[in-house]
């Protein structure tokens, strides 16, 4: 494991993290911003609690989901056409970071989402590197997610609801509209049963990291005005890719 330098935001290379099985690669230095940008950008992430210095990861393999691997369940599409929840686009961060902050906090695990990373990424939102996908029920916020924008990646970091299927509703509307606009993958990081049911598959490392560094040296990105915040029609209209599961 690496340790990094104080006034140094460069990264070692992922590909060395290959000596720990889960992928850690380096700990020690801060969160500014640019050290953030840099580790997106290199295919790595933090996760740590307050008791222990920041801990950077790069996963093998790696969870993704793709245009193709996308899919929602029939009774979901059933769902959609009848409720009363929206959606939307870079509303209210602040507001979605704390509550996946306070909701995972609340579980055994407890949460990596700490005050200074949940302050790193507000700033990170001020200057348009990450974002929020927000469900409102009558002007109640009741599910969302956020995560980091990477040329034509996404790469989301939390996830959280208070109504049944806010937080299926909000990754599946906001992967249909990047997708549509451009977006090549969403990164979820590490698997787990819940997304596993959306379409969430397991990809090499490698393979991530050399879709991410084409990405990044491509010219054909997604619109300019992708990430401005605004309302993101659901209605499903019944087409799914990929194969229809029951939750």
């Amino acid at each position: 494991m690496f340790r990094l330098a104080p006034q140094d935001y460069t990264f070692p290379r992922p590909e060395l993290a290959l000596r720990d099985p889960n992928g850690l690669l380096a700990m020690g230095g801060d969160l500014h911003p640019d050290r953030l940008i840099n580790a997106y950008r290199s295919g790595i992430f933090p996760w740590f609690s307050d008791d222990t210095p920041p801990l950077w990861w790069s996963p093998d393999p790696r969870a993704v989901f793709t245009p193709q691997s996308l899919h929602q369940s029939r009774s979901m599409q059933r769902f959609r056409q009848r409720t009363d929840f929206t959606v939307s686009l870079n509303r209210d961060f602040a507001q979605v970071i704390d509550a996946c902050a306070r909701t995972h906090k609340e579980s055994p695990e407890g949460t990596w989402i700490t005050p200074a990373l949940q302050q790193a990424f507000v700033e990170l939102h001020r200057l348009g590197h990450a974002h929020s996908i927000e469900v409102w029920s009558q002007g109640e916020l009741v599910g969302g997610m956020y995560g980091m924008a990477v040329a034509n990646l996404f790469c989301g970091e939390s996830m959280f609801h208070q109504r049944s299927n806010a937080s299926k509703l909000a990754l599946l509307v906001f992967a249909e509209h990047f997708f549509v606009a451009g977006g090549q993958l969403i990164d979820a990081q590490v698997e787990n049963p819940h997304l596993q049911r959306l379409g969430l598959r397991q990809i090499p490392r490698q393979q991530f990291l050399h879709q991410l560094r084409l990405s990044l040296r491509s010219t054909a990105t997604l619109a300019a005005d992708f990430w401005q915040a605004r309302s993101l029609p659901h209605k499903s209209s019944g087409n799914c890719r990929g194969k229809q599961l029951e939750f």
